[in-house]
């Protein structure tokens, strides 16, 4: 019988636990989420394309997994995705779907994965939140960016429950450092009963 691991990746883990739970799914992680009806990554992939400047702008899948988020994104029209994971095993596979123009591995305790300001759009599918990334990852995302770049990311139920999520969003919104253009709750992972909110900020 297979495993089944959404039942246990909404409990919190150290980040090394999230990385070695996330090692051990990569090989039945499509076939779990597509099974539940995994609709996040279209839903945000689509959302970036009203504020993307053009198709041909790179685009950095953070937390990319195995090339699920990737593949939304070349179908809604993206040209150039890079992404970056903390887990080997995913990328293995996202390599497999000749997605990427570049595939990054990510330290867990790297403070800085991401130099500042070098790319103009970054998504974040189903990475921030509850079992997977922690609420300080949207620092990292937002000094990543350009000035006028924008932010795609997603959270889930689980993570709108949690205060820290959103404060760490609306930090930047509070000061001016960022503008919300986009805020729309709808349909995750309807197999486990869960939603998701798709936002997209913009840097100021």
């Amino acid at each position: 019988m297979t495993e089944k691991f959404l039942d246990r990746v909404y409990n919190e883990y150290t980040p090394e636990k999230t990385k070695a739970l996330y090692d051990d799914w990569a090989q039945t992680y499509d076939a779990e989420v597509g099974d539940n009806g995994y609709a996040t990554p279209g839903r945000v992939a689509d959302a970036l394309m009203r504020y993307l400047p053009g198709p041909d702008t790179p685009v950095l899948d953070f937390g990319c997994g195995t090339g699920l988020s990737g593949a939304a994104l070349r179908l809604a029209g993206v040209i150039t995705i890079d992404g970056m994971d903390p887990s080997p095993e995913m990328i293995d596979i996202a390599r497999e779907k000749q997605i990427y123009r570049d595939l990054k591995l990510i330290n867990v305790n790297d403070p800085m994965p991401i130099e500042h300001n070098v790319y103009s759009a970054i998504t974040a599918i189903g990475v921030i939140g509850i079992g997977a990334a922690p609420p300080q990852t949207f620092f990292t995302l937002m000094k990543a960016l350009k000035r006028r770049g924008v932010l795609a990311l997603s959270l889930n139920d689980h993570a709108l429950k949690d205060p820290a999520y959103e404060a760490a969003l609306n930090q930047w919104l509070d000061c001016g450092a960022a503008c919300l253009r986009l805020k729309e709750y709808g349909t995750h992972l309807p197999g486990q009963d869960l939603k998701s909110t798709v936002y997209i900020i913009e840097k100021n």
